[in-house]
């Protein structure tokens, strides 16, 4: 299967699906409790997804978080979540859900015919599909290349006067080894892809002695350091390693909004 991230849009092709994670439809709900008062941007993210899939893309699939509220839910949620995907139905041949942290009784919310995996992921021929936030199924782990979400992966930039940016990326590389004690079989490579919902803004993935979230991602199972990364633009930053930069910005258990991209 031939997957290469689409110009601009934090979304996948491979092949005749597209793939896209961390839609947390929902969102402006929770900010308003925060005092932001700001409209829905699930319509921007429909049409985006239509823009993405350019008329050749059939099959979609979603790795998880399409929900933003946990626990329970808001309004929001489900007044836009099935509207959203029942016209994700009329565009593509199949649509499938695999289940992320954020998606406590999704069933509620998604038409018939989505398909919903489990958490657990799902395989595509030689590809493995999951959120992140758990362990993979064997069967997944089996795949030539696996494809992750969950972290809302994001490059820090930081000047000379303390200022910071974050730019979500791409970060693509290799496991470290072909087996672990916990599987007789490992992926070659690994895809971690950026949150397609913009509002999330992003969290660094290059932030010394931070590590990333989730058992796969966050363990010593990838080869992180000679991991490279990309900006949506295409932009090649080369390894992670050389992108280091010190603590004090990750937040990895916070909410980062992004407003104007700027910390």
């Amino acid at each position: 299967m031939e997957m290469q991230p689409v110009h601009g849009i934090p979304a996948l092709r491979a092949d005749e699906y597209l793939v896209v994670g961390d839609l947390h439809i929902g969102i402006e709900s929770h900010l308003r409790s925060k005092g932001f008062h700001l409209t829905s941007h699930t319509e921007e993210m429909f049409d985006t997804i239509i823009q993405a899939a350019d008329g050749s893309a059939s099959k979609l699939i979603v790795l998880g978080d399409v929900k933003d509220s946990v626990p329970g839910s808001t309004k929001q949620e489900y007044r836009e979540i099935p509207a959203f995907f029942d016209r994700l139905l009329e565009r593509f041949d199949s649509v499938d859900v695999v289940r992320g942290n954020h998606d406590t009784s999704i069933e509620e919310f998604l038409p018939g015919h989505v398909r919903i995996r489990p958490a657990s992921g799902m395989k595509v021929e030689n590809v493995g599909f999951v959120h992140g936030h758990t362990w993979p199924s064997k069967e997944v782990m089996a795949s030539e290349t696996l494809v992750m979400a969950h972290d809302h992966p994001a490059i820090m930039f930081r000047d000379g006067v303390g200022r910071q940016v974050n730019e979500p990326c791409w970060v693509r590389g290799k496991f470290r080894d072909t087996a672990s004690e916990k599987y007789d079989v490992l992926p070659k490579n690994f895809i971690i892809i950026p949150a397609f919902n913009r509002m999330l803004g992003g969290s660094p993935v290059n932030i010394a002695g931070e590590p990333l979230l989730g058992p796969i991602m966050g363990g010593d199972l990838l080869d992180l350091e000679n991991a490279t990364v990309h900006l949506l633009d295409g932009l090649d930053l080369g390894k992670l390693s050389g992108l280091t930069i010190a603590g004090g910005g990750r937040q990895r258990w916070g909410r980062r909004i992004k407003t104007n991209n700027i910390e």
